[in-house]
C-alpha cells in the first residue's frame, strides 16, 4: 500500500492522534517528496516502536541531545520514500540489532505523531511528523548502542514505563501495543 493509501486507512487512537494524521495528510498531499529534510516547514520521520518477540519489553534509548527517553527513529536518507524503510534503518542504526522486522499484524503505521524541533546550530526550528511502526527483535538480539545518538539504549517491561518521563505520543504508541501480542 503506498503512502496515501496507509494514512488513509489509519485510524487515530485519540483526539490529538487524529490532528496529527490530518496535518501529515496535508503535508503529504502538498510536498512530492514529503520526506525531504530541505523542506522549510519540516519533513515526515519514522521511528521503530521495537518490542521483544512476546511483546513483553520494548526498547528504548536516551536520546543524547534531547535527554529524553524515545523510540529509534528519524529521517530519511535521500531516495527513502517509505516510512517502514526509514524506521526498520534508523532502528538498525541506534540500536545494532540485525533482523528487525515489521510485526505482521499491526498497521502501518501503528502511530502517527508531529511534534515540534527546536532550532540548533543552522537548522531552524520545523516539524517532524513522524510515522511509528511496531517492530520486533529477535530473540537473540544483542544491543549495540550509538554514542552519537544515544547516551543509553535498554529494554524496559511495561511495569517500568511508568517511571519515565515519556512525552503523550510516545505513551499512546506503546498503549497499543499489547492489543498484537
Amino acid at each position: 500500500m503506498d503512502l496515501t493509501g496507509s494514512l488513509s486507512a489509519h485510524r487515530p487512537a485519540d483526539a490529538r492522534e487524529a490532528a496529527d494524521l490530518r496535518r501529515i495528510v496535508e503535508f503529504v498531499a502538498r510536498h512530492p517528496d514529503p520526506f525531504d529534510r530541505r523542506i522549510r516547514e519540516g519533513h515526515l520521520t519514522g521511528s521503530a516502536i521495537v518490542v521483544s518477540t512476546d511483546g513483553g519489553r520494548v526498547l528504548l534509548l536516551r536520546h543524547r541531545k534531547l535527554q529524553r527517553w524515545l523510540q529509534p527513529g528519524g529521517h530519511a536518507d535521500p531516495g527513502e520514500k517509505a516510512g517502514e524503510t526509514v524506521a526498520l534503518r534508523e532502528a538498525l542504526e541506534e540500536t545494532g540489532i540485525a533482523g528487525l522486522e515489521l510485526h505482521g499484524r499491526a498497521p502501518r503505521p501503528l502511530d502517527v505523531d508531529v511534534h515540534d524541533i527546536p532550532a540548533r546550530g543552522d537548522e531552524p526550528a520545523h516539524l517532524h511528523l513522524d510515522l511509528r511502526y511496531l517492530v520486533l527483535a529477535p530473540a537473540e538480539a544483542a544491543l549495540v548502542r550509538s554514542p552519537m545518538e544515544s547516551d543509553d539504549l535498554r529494554w524496559f517491561g511495561g511495569d517500568e514505563l511508568a517511571e519515565l518521563d515519556l512525552d503523550p505520543g510516545l505513551r499512546r504508541a506503546l498503549s497499543k501495543t499489547p492489543a498484537y501480542f
